[in-house]
């Protein structure tokens, strides 16, 4: 029989495992959102206030395959259907310039979650020291949930 020590560490090591796969990008739909439209994708975007966005009151344009699609304040939310397919998210650095994009796989009635980050650039692989840009990062469903309620809702259509 293993003892529970020889266990632990095990445990330990799927949790890491866990936490840093990538975020699903499809959910189930929230009731409170009316659902996508007939065969189209839905992508939610969130730029939640944090101690790091201090950003200057900047309101990013967000890009999906290259083509704008709205900006987004600090504190606010929107949301796009797309027909599924393959689409890279950017959105307007500020900071450092850089290139870096989500690319995400959407499918006919998904949901996918996406934050506008205000973040060190070496977080993202970048080698410029201590500044900080814009990114476009895959957000975990249960944690977009928990925020959209707190945001204000930018409808730019």
């Amino acid at each position: 029989m293993i003892a529970y020590r020889q266990l632990k560490p095990l445990l330990l090591g799927l949790l890491i495992s866990a936490a840093a796969m990538p975020a699903a990008t499809a959910a189930a739909p929230d009731a409170s959102a009316t659902a996508p439209g007939p065969g189209m994708a839905r992508v939610w975007f969130l730029r939640p206030s944090s101690s790091s966005s201090a950003a200057y009151g900047a309101s990013p344009m967000v890009y999906a395959n290259g083509k704008p699609i709205g900006t987004i304040p600090e504190d606010s939310e929107f949301y796009r259907d797309f027909a599924p397919g393959t689409y890279r998210f950017t959105v307007d650095p500020y900071g450092s310039p850089n290139h870096v994009g989500d690319t995400v796989q959407l499918m006919q009635g998904s949901q996918t979650y996406l934050e506008v980050q205000w973040i060190p650039t070496w977080e993202e692989g970048y080698s410029t020291g201590g500044r900080h840009s814009f990114f476009v990062v895959n957000m975990a469903p249960q944690i977009a949930q928990d925020w959209l309620p707190s945001l204000t809702s930018v409808d730019q259509r």
